[in-house]
Order: structure tokens, then C-alpha cells, then sequence
């Protein structure tokens, strides 16, 4: 077998919960065909992995907050991501882009367990990995995972895709007028001037470790491929 001779840009896309809802409860089916269609765009071209948000199904921090308990909270939120998950890799697969979930949660009859040498293994026989079930532990954000997993699989850049902004801005620009877009910055300028750009644990992690982040809109048409092909859209966030 003949291996590429020039090795193939590797990334990890962060889809949040919100984005396959399309702003409601539960799938938008339309809404992840589109992203699916934009992902498969790009099949033998680039490495692709995915972590997957739940919060248009659960958010473990708010029923914590009704009155669960926080851990099986944040369980039922993995549960949500997985549910995702498999959407995503069944719009996937109807595009032609063959897919592999691995979930951080036992759950043999639907998914793999995460093994990042086995994820790497995939991406390189161009299959777009999907990891669900966060960390499979409780009182971990899926922006943590996002750079655990992209750590540990190498990505060279975690793409961050956002609902409703198209990058990283001074201030909420649906709140303040005045807020301007950045079209770069370094992890330490977002910690230092509380810019959200993900928590904290995720951001300190991308930083003590030289992994860059690009954050873009996912509502412009074509801007997961682009960004996945590696366009400078939205900002770029640096060490």
C-alpha cells in the first residue's frame, strides 16, 4: 500500500448542540444535511474529526441548576450528544462520506468506544470521525473535550463553528453596538480581557500545547468547507 507523500491537514471540528437544532429542541434535519453536505465536500482532501454539542436536547450545568444532581445532569447531556451524533454521521453517510462515531460511554450496538490511535487510523483512511458522549465524565465541558480530543489524535487546528456570529468580537455584537470583530488574537489576550471565545480549562490547554483555533459563522453558505479547507474566515485564535 502506498501512503500520501505529503501528509493531509488533520482538524477537529467543535459543532455546538444549538446548531443542529437550528435554534429549536431536538434535529433539524435540513439544517445537518447542509452541514453533512459541506463536511463530505472536502472527503480525501482533509482529515476531519468532530465533537459534538447536546444542548439543543440537555445541558447538564442548567437542570443542575433546576435541582439534579449535577453529575447524572451532565450524563443526560452526554446522552444528548450522542443522539447528535449519530444524526451527523447518518447525513453523512447519505452524502457519500463513509463515518465512524466513538463515544466515551460504552454503547457497542450503536458506536465504537474512543481509541484515538483507531480515530487517527480512520481519518486517514478518509472516515470523518465523530466523538460523542463528551468525556464521559461528569463536570467536563464539550470545549475541554475539543481539546483533549484534538490533542490527542493531532490535529493541526480546532475549528470552532458558531451560530449567529462570525467570529470573535470585543463584546456580544447582539447586545453592544460598539463590539468589534477581531480577526486575531491570542489565548492569553482572551483570558486577559474575558473574551469567551471557549472555557477557560479548554483555551489554557490549546495554549500550553501551540494548538491554534479558528472560529467562524456557520451561517454563510459553504463556511464549514471553507474553514475546514482552511480559508482565513472569522478569527483566528492563536498561542
Amino acid at each position: 500500500m502506498v501512503e500520501n507523500a505529503t501528509p493531509r491537514r488533520r482538524v477537529l471540528l467543535k459543532l455546538s448542540g444549538e446548531v443542529f437544532g437550528g435554534g429549536a429542541v431536538g434535529v433539524d434535519p435540513a439544517t445537518v444535511r447542509g452541514i453533512a453536505e459541506q463536511i463530505a465536500a472536502v472527503y480525501d482532501q482533509v482529515e476531519v474529526a468532530v465533537v459534538v454539542g447536546g444542548g439543543n436536547f440537555f445541558r447538564g450545568a442548567e437542570l443542575s441548576k433546576a435541582g439534579m444532581d449535577r453529575s447524572r445532569a451532565d450524563y443526560i447531556g452526554m446522552l444528548g450528544t450522542v443522539m447528535n451524533a449519530l444524526a451527523l454521521q447518518d447525513f453523512l453517510e447519505q452524502s457519500g462520506q463513509p463515518t465512524r462515531v466513538q463515544t466515551a460511554i460504552g454503547m457497542a450496538q450503536v458506536a465504537e468506544p474512543y481509541i484515538p490511535l483507531r480515530a487517527i487510523r480512520h481519518m486517514e483512511k478518509s472516515r470523518v470521525v465523530i466523538f460523542g458522549a463528551g468525556a464521559g465524565m461528569p463536570f467536563f465541558s464539550t470545549d475541554t473535550v475539543c481539546a483533549q480530543r484534538a490533542l490527542e489524535v493531532g490535529a493541526d487546528m480546532v475549528l470552532m463553528g458558531k451560530s449567529g456570529v462570525d467570529g470573535v468580537y470585543t463584546a456580544d455584537p447582539q447586545k453592544d453596538p460598539n463590539a468589534e470583530k477581531l480577526d486575531r488574537l491570542t489565548y492569553t489576550e482572551a483570558l486577559h480581557r474575558n473574551i469567551r471565545v471557549m472555557d477557560q480549562t479548554a483555551m489554557t490547554m490549546c495554549n500550553d500545547n501551540g494548538l491554534d483555533m479558528r472560529v467562524f459563522g456557520m451561517e454563510a453558505e459553504g463556511n464549514v468547507t471553507r474553514a475546514l479547507l482552511g480559508e482565513e474566515i472569522g478569527t483566528l485564535v492563536t498561542p
